[in-house]
C-alpha cells in the first residue's frame, strides 16, 4: 500500500513527490519508539570504566602503551556494563537513502548509484561486506529512504528520497522520527541477536552535502571552511555544493540549539537512522563504532538530543573530509586510525574491530606482572 502526496514549500512554486510505504519490517516488533528510547538513556558505568583502567595497568607492558586502544576498550566495558567485555558477536548496520539536494548538481552522480551500490550490499559484494567478513562481523542493510525499491532489501522508509534541502525542509517531523526509529529497530534486533558492539554505515548520493549542512549549523562554522569534494567534485561542482548548503541554511533557518530541528531541515534519512542506532545504544547498553563524516553528523545530532550518548560512541578513524576531524574534536573523541580514508559504508569503523580484538586478547590474557614475576610499573 502506498500514499502519494505533493507538499508545497510555503508560497514557493516548487514541490516534491513522496510515497509512504508500508515497511517490510514489522514495526510492531520494535520495543522502543523514539520517545521511549530517549527516556531509557543513561550514562555508562564509571565504576566499570575505572576498573578496566586498573586492569590495564596490571598487564605486563609499559603503562598506557596501547594508547587509545586502552581508552576505547575501557569505554566499551563501561558501555556493556562489565570489566570483561565480549565483542565477539558484532554487526555492521548500513542505511541507504537518497537526498533531494542532488538536483542542485552537488554530486557527480544521481540516485541510481545509490541503487546500484545497495544491490551490491545485499548480495554481499560491496566494500563493507568484504571488510566485515574479514573482521568477523555480520551485516544488516536497510533502505530507509531510497528513491528506488530494491527487491529482497529490508525496508523501513516513509520517503523515496528527501526533499531538496536547499529549497525546503529535507523531512517532516513525522518522517524524521520514522527514520530515527528505523535505526532504533535495527539496534534492538542486533541486541536481541547477542551483539556486543555495533558499527554504523551509510550509502546515499548527496549525503556529504546534508552532513556538511548539519555540521555547519551545529558547529557554527562557515560552509566554505568545512565543505569537501565528496566523491570527487570539480571546482565548479564544489561551488555549487557550497551554494546549495548556504541556501538551505538560509531558507530553512535550522535552530542550532535544537538538534532535531537541524536534522529535520537539513539532514537526511540515513543520518537520522544512524542517530537512532546511537540513541538505542545508549538505551540498551551497547557501544556503537562511528565511521566517517556522515556518521559524525549523526553523532552530533544524537549528542544534541542527549549528551549521555557520547558514553557509547567509539571513534574509529579520521575522515579526510574537512568536517570529519571537526566533529571528533567537538565531541572530544580520539580515533586510533589516521589513514586519510573517506570510503563510507562503515568501512573505516569495521577496520577498528581487529585492533580491538588484539587489544582485548592482551587485556584478558595471562600476561600480568604477577604472572611473569616482575614488579608492576607505577
Amino acid at each position: 500500500m502506498s500514499i502519494t502526496m505533493t507538499i508545497m514549500a510555503g508560497s514557493s512554486v516548487s514541490s516534491y513527490q513522496k510515497t509512504i510505504d508500508t515497511p517490510n519490517t514489522d514495526r510492531k516488533n520494535t520495543q522502543m519508539n523514539y520517545q521511549e528510547t530517549l527516556n531509557r538513556i543513561k550514562a555508562a558505568d564509571k565504576t566499570i570504566l575505572d576498573q578496566c583502567k586498573v586492569n590495564w595497568n596490571n598487564v605486563a607492558k609499559p603503562l598506557y602503551s596501547l594508547g587509545e586502544l586502552e581508552v576505547l576498550t575501557a569505554k566499551i566495558g563501561a558501555a556493556l556494563g562489565t570489566a570483561h567485555p565480549d565483542i565477539s558477536k558484532r554487526r555492521a548496520i548500513v542505511f541507504c537513502a537518497d537526498n533531494g539536494v542532488v538536483e542542485e548538481g552537488v554530486s557527480q552522480t544521481d540516485h541510481t548509484v545509490t541503487t546500484a551500490v545497495a544491490r551490491a550490499l545485499i548480495t554481499g559484494t560491496s566494500n563493507i561486506n568484504i571488510f566485515a567478513r574479514i573482521a568477523g562481523a555480520d551485516t544488516d542493510i536497510y533502505d530507509v529512504g531510497m528513491v528506488d525499491d530494491v527487491p529482497d532489501m529490508q525496508t523501513h522508509k516513509m520517503i523515496h528520497g528527501t526533499a531538496n534541502l536547499s529549497r525546503m525542509p529535507a523531512m517532516t517531523k513525522e518522517e524524521t522520527i520514522y527514520a530515527i526509529e528505523a535505526g532504533i529497530a535495527a539496534a534492538e534486533k542486533a541486541k536481541a541477536d547477542g551483539c556486543g558492539i555495533l558499527v554504523v554505515g551509510e550509502m546515499g548520493i548527496g549525503n556529504t552535502t546534508s552532513s556538511t549542512a548539519v555540521l555547519s549549523v551545529l558547529l557554527d562554522r562557515k560552509v566554505e571552511d568545512i565543505c569537501g569534494r565528496g566523491s570527487g567534485l570539480s571546482d565548479e561542482g564544489l561551488k555549487k555544493k557550497i551554494a546549495a548548503i548556504k541556501r538551505g541554511i538560509e531558507v530553512n533557518q535550522p535552530d542550532p540549539e535544537d538538534a532535531f530541528d537541524v536534522l529535520m531541515k537539513v539532514g537526511g534519512a540515513d543520518i537520522a537512522a544512524m542517530c537512532g542506532v546511537m540513541l538505542a545504544g545508549a538505551a540498551l547498553n551497547i557501544p556503537v563504532i562511528l565511521d566517517g563524516l556522515i556518521s559524525g553528523a549523526a553523532a552530533l545530532i544524537a549528542y544534541g538530543l542527549d549528551p549521555r550518548t557520547l558514553d557509547y560512541m567509539i571513534p574509529s578513524h579520521v575522515s579526510h573530509e574537512p568536517g570529519g576531524s571537526l566533529v571528533l574534536d567537538h565531541l572530544k573523541l580520539s580515533p586510533p586510525i589516521h589513514a586519510g580514508m573517506a570510503l563510507g559504508e562503515g568501512t573505516g569503523a569495521v577496520m577498528l574491530l581487529p585492533m580491538l580484538d588484539m587489544a582485548l586478547a592482551l587485556y584478558e590474557g595471562d600476561h600480568s606482572f604477577d604472572d611473569i614475576g616482575i614488579e608492576a610499573y607505577k
